[in-house]
């Protein structure tokens, strides 16, 4: 297909705004799946892997293609969460414009903001799609109105800020370019606006061959794969090209860019979009997104180019903002190792996560010399949370410390990660939010009132102090309350904070829990087990009402003898457990603490599992 019938986009928005649902109903629209495909019927489609359905969030970007009125648009989902923003960056160099998804009930939100910037930043010319206007309380003209200021308050030029504006529904199935239109079965006018306002690849189709990868993909019989667009010229399979790496001489990008290395390979396969399949080729050309293999290496931001036109055309390595949280991912010490899945050596370890970073290049791994784990540092709790579940998922067993931010110095002063955070809670629950995120250092910005006794409240707060505090935040709004952040950049360390506030109940014994003792121990706290669970020495069975941790043993038996009531098992009354999730448990733990992940069980245990030994590091602390 010539460059000029073919359209390159991604669509962007915050969490839950509904891009991959809107992508459904474009799939629907163009006939993309036969009546007897099996994708047909199935909702979110895009979100393809067992999390992403799970959890209703897209973790991956992935590329798709529709055909309309003959041309060839294809369209890059990409996630919503703040934590997998390095996906958005990669894939915006990509693409030629942006379709910003805003729910026209919440209006602009955190993430909104974020990717409108990049976007903007690299002289995008976005499209607006309001959705869920046929939700009960949708105000699109206020949505409008909110996400226009958006567009100045960023710096958009005149010719940004004159964007075409689209109305539906992406669940429904239909789109409008004016409000009043009252046909509600089509997404014509979304197809013809991204026809119209999406301007076509700026490419040279007879100049030698370029291309520049944002994506990487992993298949354990050709190596790493490469994805991008083809800025000029074509290629063929088996045909010779040269690869050449770049890299920022510094952070700030302030000191230019060189070249890391260069290498002479041939294509080995062709991939391009179709649908949601890749479908092999023999040919490529100037404007397609590809993916390609061949050389031995590929990074993000290589440049490929004809072995003729290597030196003369490079393009400068792509900037992807670093890692902000950090955690330790240790072998499993504790007694059960290796009882509920496998149980891996420290090279094991390092070699799984160094698969994980072939494809996902936001990840950090550090070998700080320990002899039992490495380093991991993200983008936030839920990226690295993603990563913990889905090695647990492959049956493999581990320990993890608790999440920390990463600092930095600049000028001499220590700076830290500071989140952007929005909060839409009721006015009777303000009070109680108010008090604790200025415990956690949390600075108002702004409050505004939502209409339906609900407010707005955003705050700046240092992204240490969010950790741990979700669980709390719903418990405090009794589960109404919508809480959502993104990274706003690096401030100076805001001084210390209180911990969990609360003690661990930590056991002295192994063997099984009992309901006897049970009955006595959730007097002191709550309990995270219930009887016949099995316990060991240094394992945390619940939260002490009080601080301090208090020794325990879960697993003492009743005294047999005829002095006690035959039926006293029988009377015994619990309470039912709290049951840490990995995003719970991660959140709770201190620092002096841990969370052992097998494929069947989450447990929380000390890094330290002797009381005595305990203690002589607690004194020695002191000391």
């Amino acid at each position: 297909m010539q460059s000029d019938k073919i359209r390159n986009l991604a669509i962007v928005a915050h969490i839950d705004h509904g891009k991959t649902t809107l992508i459904d109903s474009i799939f629907k629209a163009a006939r993309a799946f036969g009546e007897h495909s099996r994708e047909h019927g199935v909702e979110r489609v895009m979100d393809s892997g067992a999390l992403e359905r799970e959890r209703g969030i897209t973790i991956r970007s992935k590329p798709c293609a529709v055909e309309w009125g003959g041309y060839l648009i294809n369209i890059i989902d990409t996630p919503g969460h703040a934590d997998f923003s390095g996906e958005v960056e990669r894939v915006l160099s990509t693409v030629d414009s942006v379709i910003l998804v805003v729910d026209a009930n919440e209006g602009p939100m955190p993430q909104t903001r974020y990717v409108l910037k990049h976007a903007l930043s690299i002289g995008m010319r976005p499209l607006l799609f309001i959705n869920k206007v046929d939700r009960a309380g949708a105000d699109p003209r206020s949505a409008l109105n909110a996400t226009f200021d958006l567009f100045f308050e960023l710096g958009a030029s005149d010719a940004q800020a004159d964007f075409p504006v689209l109305y539906g529904s992406g669940l429904a199935g239909w789109a409008v370019s004016d409000l009043s239109d009252p046909r509600r079965d089509s997404m014509d006018d979304l197809f013809s606006t991204i026809i119209e306002h999406v301007p076509a690849p700026l490419v040279k189709p007879d100049a030698p061959f370029l291309m520049q990868v944002s994506t990487l993909a992993w298949n354990e019989y050709v190596g790493r794969i490469g994805c991008g667009k083809i800025l000029q010229g074509s290629i063929k399979k088996g045909a010779p090209f040269t690869r050449t790496s770049t890299r920022w001489r510094s952070p700030t990008h302030e000191d230019g860019w060189e070249v890391t290395a260069t290498e002479t390979a041939r294509v080995a396969q062709l991939w391009v979009t179709r649908g949601l399949e890749r479908v092999e080729v023999d040919e490529v050309f100037a404007g397609d997104i590809v993916w390609l293999t061949g050389p031995s290496e590929i990074e993000i931001g290589d440049t490929f180019s004809a072995p003729e036109a290597a030196e003369a055309v490079l393009l400068p390595p792509l900037a992807i903002e670093e890692p902000t949280v950090s955690m330790f991912f240790l072998v499993n010490s504790g007694p059960f190792a290796g009882q509920e899945g496998q149980a891996v050596t420290l090279r094991q370890l390092k070699a799984r996560l160094e698969r994980e970073m072939r494809v996902n290049v936001s990840l950090r791994m550090e070998d700080l010399g320990r002899p039992d784990g490495v380093k991991v540092s993200g983008r936030g709790e839920l990226q690295l949370g993603i990563l913990i579940e889905e090695m647990r998922r492959e049956g493999m067993e581990f320990c993890v410390s608790k999440p920390e931010v990463i600092t930095e110095t600049v000028n001499g002063q220590l700076t830290e990660p500071y989140e952007m955070l929005t909060i839409d809670v009721g006015d009777e629950f303000q009070g109680v939010v108010f008090e604790k995120l200025s415990r956690r250092r949390g600075k108002v910005k702004s409050v505004s009132n939502q209409g339906r006794g609900v407010s707005r409240i955003e705050f700046e707060i240092p992204m240490r102090g969010l950790i741990g505090y979700r669980g709390e935040f719903l418990t405090d709004t009794r589960g109404l309350g919508i809480m959502s952040s993104c990274f706003a950049g690096y401030g100076p360390w805001a001084g210390e904070m209180s911990g969990r506030g609360r003690g661990a109940l930590v056991s002295l014994d192994t063997g099984e829990a009992t309901a006897y003792q049970l009955e006595n121990l959730q007097d002191r706290g709550v309990l995270f087990i219930s009887p016949l669970e099995r316990v060991y020495a240094g394992m945390i069975v619940g939260e002490s009402a009080r601080p301090g941790d208090i020794p325990c043993n879960p697993t003492k038996k009743k005294q047999q003898t005829n002095h006690r009531s035959a039926t006293k098992e029988l009377t015994t009354k619990l309470d039912v457990p709290r049951r840490m999730s990995l995003e719970k448990a991660m959140e709770w733990i201190e620092d002096d603490e841990l969370v052992e992940v097998t494929p069947q069980s989450v447990r929380l245990r000390k890094a330290v599992l002797d009381e005595r030994e305990r203690r002589k590091a607690a004194r020695k602390a002191e000391s």
